[in-house]
């Protein structure tokens, strides 16, 4: 019945483990990138967490076989794990011939084989009885340039961002097949989103989980500014108002922090590259306790 009120195909074998309230953690991580040898061996080393759930907020690798390798994983160290997809996960490098939705697609179907939830799955239901009763919600909502100034139009944004030497590598491995731009793609997922948001509403409070933040006043990164025009979409902006939302989950920026807007908590969860992290203090150092 859940999958059914709140839309999308339930996970059955995910869901199906959902059945029995216990005393249980929520933790979130983003950006595992996996490609890098040093995060492989973080995560292959990190310690089992028995019970407790994991948030993964995207960019675990750029292949279907770096995320088949993470998941493995990860659904042997944690209960329940759920995923959303980075930039990263849905580009086309070379040597791959699935592109856009067809990459996506195909994710999907790595995630539910090993019984992880996605954004086409019911929101699971926090079980445990130490915490608020909500709602946990994948989303996949791309960007589509508004995180820029508001005196430049759209199709300024990339000249403005490549004035300052600014160009994401998305421009060249992200497809957005079959829709005509990453714009319009993005603008498919907020119709699609807002949907599932508005009766996923009616039933509990919610915890949001995004690869890229849902605000633009987020997407600040002091090293490049202008490469905030790849990092959301305004049309999240107000989400955490209009939907009982007590918690927004997201990476992208490799900048770990905790804000608050409006009372809700914002967590920026991503380990990132080498670079980002102390090796020496293990990957489960870098996870973030959500609930309780």
């Amino acid at each position: 019945m859940l999958g059914d009120l709140l839309g999308g195909r339930a996970n059955a074998a995910a869901i199906g483990r959902l059945r029995q309230p216990t005393f249980v953690k929520l933790y979130a991580i983003s950006d595992l990138h996996v490609g890098y040898e040093a995060n492989r061996r973080a995560l292959d080393t990190l310690p089992a967490f028995p019970g407790d759930w994991l948030i993964v907020a995207g960019d675990v690798g750029e292949t279907e076989a770096h995320l088949d390798f993470a998941l493995a994983i990860l659904t042997q160290r944690f209960a329940q794990v759920l995923w959303a997809p980075g930039n990263h996960e849905l580009w086309t490098v070379p040597g791959e011939t699935l592109r856009g939705e067809a990459k996506y697609r195909c994710l999907v179907a790595v995630c539910r084989k090993h019984g992880v939830l996605t954004p086409e799955d019911a929101y699971p239901l926090w079980p445990a009885e130490d915490g608020p009763r909500c709602l946990l919600a994948p989303l996949f909502i791309l960007y589509d340039y508004s995180f820029r100034p508001a005196y430049l139009a759209e199709d300024q944004a990339l000249a403005w961002a490549e004035a300052e030497g600014v160009v994401c590598a998305d421009e060249l491995l992200l497809h957005p097949d079959p829709y005509p731009s990453r714009s319009a793609w993005c603008a498919a997922r907020c119709d699609y989103t807002e949907q599932r948001l508005r009766e996923a509403a009616r039933q509990a409070p919610l915890i949001l989980i995004n690869h890229f933040p849902l605000r633009f006043d987020l997407a600040h990164l002091p090293a490049l500014p202008r490469f905030s025009i790849w990092c959301g979409t305004r049309r999240s902006e107000d989400w955490h108002l209009r939907y009982p939302v007590i918690a927004v989950v997201y990476g992208h920026l490799h900048i770990r922090n905790t804000q608050r807007r409006d009372g809700i908590r914002f967590e920026e969860v991503s380990l990132g590259y080498p670079r980002h992290w102390r090796a020496e203090r293990g990957m489960a150092a870098y996870l973030r306790q959500i609930l309780p």
